[in-house]
């Protein structure tokens, strides 16, 4: 791949400005109905790069503009949510970096859309335990499949948003598990020897209209009702696990 716009290979300029604005829509729109923006700026990214290059470049972008997020957000985050999170996305990452999977990515996607499925509609699955050691097993899963299929936000978002007793608490807390996660990821990354260093250029603006988006979506979500909000967001995530539920069967043959 030939270097393109300021470096960055197989990227022009007007393609590095479609990137930049996608990523400002995405991160808008995740900010403003608490799902999706990961998954979309993957689906942006994915018809540019290989999966080799997507994963981890959409890993530092979320992680930094996450930070974003958290940091005006921070008043709002349930940080006993926090640890035990932590605890669980550290092996999963490091199992996710280290064993050889053998499950093809559709019957991943195929698992995660189940249990997006399971935790939207019937809360009680989303409640089961006590949070510290639910949100353990979440870090723990989110982060090895993130390993291999990046945007597990949304698996994560159902037990956040029964663990929420506002659209704030849950925007700001699972901007703050997502940096948890990203952060294990990206080290997993590291250890296996994976650089982006051409890709700066595009990380940075990426990155900086994230923020730009975040700031603004920050300042509409106090408009967004409650009920919209929550219904909304049931709403796109029961879409976005059809969709994987739709892809996994593709990849499977069925279709």
């Amino acid at each position: 791949m030939e270097p393109g716009f300021l470096g960055v290979p197989g990227v022009d300029a007007w393609l590095f400005a479609a990137l930049a604005a996608g990523s400002f829509f995405t991160h808008f729109f995740g900010m403003v109905t608490g799902a999706a923006g990961g998954l979309l700026l993957l689906a942006i990214l994915a018809t540019v790069f290989p999966p080799v290059v997507v994963i981890p470049l959409h890993t530092l972008v979320q992680l930094v503009s996450n930070v974003g997020r958290v940091a005006i957000m921070w008043s709002y985050v349930v940080k006993e949510l926090l640890l035990p999170f932590l605890a669980g996305a550290v092996i999963g990452a490091a199992a996710g970096a280290q064993i050889f999977v053998t499950l093809p990515t559709g019957v991943l996607q195929g698992i995660i859309a189940c249990f997006i499925l399971l935790a939207v509609w019937l809360p009680k699955v989303a409640r089961v335990g006590g949070a510290r050691g639910r949100f353990a097993v979440v870090g723990f899963a989110a982060t090895f499949l993130g390993v291999f299929v990046s945007a597990t936000g949304t698996l994560v978002g159902p037990f956040v948003h029964h663990a929420t007793p506002d659209r704030r608490n849950y925007v700001a807390t699972f901007g703050a598990l997502m940096v948890i996660m990203h952060t294990a990821k990206a080290a997993a990354f590291m250890t296996v020897g994976i650089a982006l260093g051409a890709y700066a250029p595009l990380i940075v603006a990426l990155i900086a209209s994230g923020i730009l988006a975040t700031w603004c979506g920050r300042m509409a979500l106090d408009h967004v009702p409650e009920k919209i909000f929550r219904t909304v967001f049931r709403f796109i995530l029961t879409l976005l696990a059809l969709r994987l539920l739709w892809v996994a069967a593709r990849e499977a043959g069925v279709f």
